[in-house]
């Protein structure tokens, strides 16, 4: 990051990604990259009303609106939901840059632009939802331009996402409660009474990866309760549990992603991961084990994505190869 008066001489827009859990402020420049950063754990779960949210944005990044005060800022995220600051309706798939502006409405006071979340509803399947991935799916296709033709992108995170992409768009998504489903189980379940907090077991994770891989087809719900059974028979640590059914239940994402990313007709194009870099590497660790995959893997793409909204909704002077690789 560069000295902040630089950040904000140089900034084209005040980009948030404010989710359940946390909100991070951005000074973005021309390119997408953010100059400078602001976190802090006030997520949109742990706040009520519209002027908590006013008061909350200010504490992070009011300095940076009053020292630009034409500097348009842009949200997305759980902020855009119904318990947020505002309810933003979803922007229906398939959609790119464009349609998602188009859905943005005006914080309470006319301060921000709150980007909608998308919906997925397939033919025959229930809806799908999301508030925040698709900012950054539009960031990642902005800075790796080739995804955009075709391209299957994974988010992971307590609710991972799989979307396909096709000529720019979104055209379809799946949501994983992967990451939820492992807290639950290792905190509020029989599964964790003998799991130990230790240091990352990657040969445990790997036998998990695998047990889904090799024998999936006895079900997740059959296959996990052996998290409780190699510690009761002495056949795996108490450290090494935790691991094993972290590899289980990703396996098992994996076995479904990889299959409606195949159906789909996108087994042949590229498998890029957006997320923390931790994250990431797990995910990269059980696709090479279980199919040899070799992912791109890109970290904060929310910036670009935020950028993105800010040009298509004429908020921020466009770029013209910016908006037609998006």
């Amino acid at each position: 990051m560069i000295p902040e008066q630089q950040a904000l001489d140089g900034a084209h827009l005040i980009g948030v990604d404010w989710g359940s859990t946390s909100l991070r402020a951005f000074l973005i420049g021309a390119d997408g990259a953010p100059l400078a950063q602001r976190a802090n754990g006030n997520g949109a779960s742990v706040i009520a009303g519209a002027g908590a949210f006013a008061a909350t944005l200010d504490a992070v990044a009011g300095d940076w609106m009053r020292a630009r005060p034409a500097l348009p800022v842009v949200a997305c995220g759980m902020v855009g939901s119904l318990h947020g600051w505002l309810d933003v309706p979803y922007a229906a798939c398939p959609a790119d840059a464009r349609a998602l502006a188009a859905g943005m409405l005006t914080s309470p006071g006319g301060a921000v632009s709150i980007a909608p979340g998308l919906l997925c509803q397939d033919s025959g399947l229930p809806p799908d939802v999301m508030r925040g991935e698709e900012t950054q799916i539009i960031g990642a296709l902005h800075l790796q331009p080739q995804l955009a033709e075709a391209a299957c992108i994974v988010l992971p995170g307590t609710h991972s996402k799989w979307a396909q992409v096709r000529h720019g768009k979104i055209r379809r998504f799946a949501t994983h409660m992967t990451g939820e489903l492992y807290a639950v189980l290792r905190t509020h379940s029989v599964l964790g009474r003998l799991m130990e907090e230790a240091p990352f077991n990657e040969a445990a994770y790997l036998d998990g990866v695998d047990a889904a891989r090799r024998h999936g087809q006895l079900g997740v719900a059959h296959q996990m309760f052996a998290a409780r059974t190699l510690g009761v028979t002495g056949r795996m640590a108490p450290a090494a549990l935790g691991d094993y059914l972290s590899g289980l239940l990703i396996g098992h994402e994996l076995r479904a992603g990889l299959a409606w990313r195949a159906q789909a007709g996108l087994d042949n194009t590229p498998l890029t991961l957006v997320g923390s870099a931790e994250l990431c590497r797990r995910y990269q660790l059980a696709l090479r084990h279980y199919s040899g995959e070799r992912t791109l893997v890109l970290d904060n793409t929310a910036p670009a994505g935020l950028l993105l909204l800010a040009r298509a909704a004429g908020l921020t002077p466009a770029h013209s190869s910016t908006l037609e690789s998006a």
